[in-house]
This record gives C-alpha cells, sequence and structure tokens, in this order.
C-alpha cells in the first residue's frame, strides 16, 4: 500500500487577487481526524484539481498489482522500493500530462501506525494484537475504552467483532509478577458492533 503526499511546487496562485504567494507564508494546516472505521479515507479539502490528481493515481496503480491500495495517511504495507519509484514515475508523467500546475509529488512505503479498518482489515492481522478503543453501549456519551484485543471471529450477519484479550504488559496483573494472564482472562470474550468501535491499530509494544 502507499501513502501520496501532492502539494504545490515552487510558487502558488491566490485565487482571490491574482498574485502569487510563497509557500514560506502558508500557515500550517491542522492534521484532519480520521473518519471512525474507515481507516481514514482520501481527504481532498475542496482541492480544484484534487479529484483530477486522484483519479490519476487510482489508474496508475491499477497497472501494477490489485493488492496495492492507496491511502491519505500511514498504511502497513511493504511494497518494494522498485514498485514505489515505478508507481512515482508513472503517476508524475501522468499528473504532467494533465494538470499543468507546478506539483511536488511524495510517494512513500507506509508504516505501521496505520488505522485499520473495520471490519476490512481485521482478519489480515488476526494473529497480531490490536490497541482497540470502542464505546461500552451504542450511546455516543458513553465511556470509550481502550484495550489490546486478539480478533477472535467476525460475524459479517450481525456485523459485529468478538474480541479476546492479548497477553501482554496492559492486560496483566501488575501484582502478578511477570506470570501470564489467567485462564479466566484467556477465556473471556467481547462482542462488539461495528459501529461502536471508535479505532483499531496495530499494537506495537512487546
Amino acid at each position: 500500500m502507499f501513502a501520496c503526499i501532492l502539494c504545490m511546487g515552487e510558487e502558488a496562485s491566490d485565487e482571490s487577487n491574482g498574485e502569487v504567494e510563497p509557500i514560506d507564508s502558508w500557515e500550517e494546516e491542522d492534521e484532519a481526524e480520521p473518519e471512525v472505521g474507515d481507516g481514514g479515507g482520501v481527504v481532498l479539502n475542496n482541492c480544484p484539481w484534487g479529484e483530477k490528481a486522484l483519479s490519476i493515481a487510482q489508474e496508475v496503480l491499477r497497472e501494477f498489482s490489485e493488492e496495492m491500495q492507496l491511502y491519505a495517511f500511514k498504511t502497513y504495507g511493504c511494497p518494494s522500493m522498485d514498485e514505489i519509484e515505478a508507481f512515482s514515475r508513472q503517476y508524475k508523467i501522468s499528473l504532467d500530462e494533465e494538470i499543468p500546475d507546478d506539483l511536488a509529488l511524495e510517494v512513500s512505503s507506509p508504516g505501521a501506525d496505520r488505522l485499520l479498518r473495520v471490519p476490512d482489515d481485521l482478519l489480515r492481522f488476526k494473529d497480531m494484537a490490536m490497541i482497540v478503543n470502542y464505546l461500552e453501549d451504542s450511546d455516543t456519551r458513553s465511556p470509550e475504552k481502550e484495550v489490546v484485543y486478539l480478533l477472535d471471529s467476525i460475524e459479517t450477519e450481525s456485523k459485529c467483532c468478538v474480541w479476546k484479550l492479548a497477553d501482554v504488559r496492559e492486560n496483566r496483573d501488575p501484582a502478578a509478577k511477570g506470570r501470564p494472564m489467567s485462564r479466566k482472562q484467556r477465556d473471556c470474550r467481547l462482542k462488539l458492533p461495528y459501529h461502536v468501535i471508535k479505532q483499531v491499530k496495530l499494537y506495537m509494544g512487546f
């Protein structure tokens, strides 16, 4: 999977008065909060050439592999450097043909701190511990909890995920002096509807 960043090149036009505004004078934009449960999505922020640039990226990506996907944030994956360079070259050529603006392009290999799409990405990481943020019930005013789980199963018809506690430090009794989880903890299961899951990320602790 790829993470793509596009920005104007040396200069950008101020549409309100036709003057050129140096990049140094731009104010740093706040990062948008990712949408609940969808992995973040691709955010265009009303950019005039955003739709076209996204369409070109998707068209170029189809020439490579169906297993590769495009995101606007860091995603877990391992495309090779050759794949990244090939995609970057072809995408820049297509951009220059379709969009006359001076655009700077960065194509990078994603990191592991991605938000996982619920439920699309979960089975792929079933054997890995995940940090799950969820509401205790459907009421949006209910407290939000954060627990490290392993995926046990996905119930497609009821649109629910079944989780079990991951055997990690955060889930062990501090007074147990390094002993693993109890049998009761290992046998415990939690069933959560998709809509109460706020976000899921890979657990990177040790």
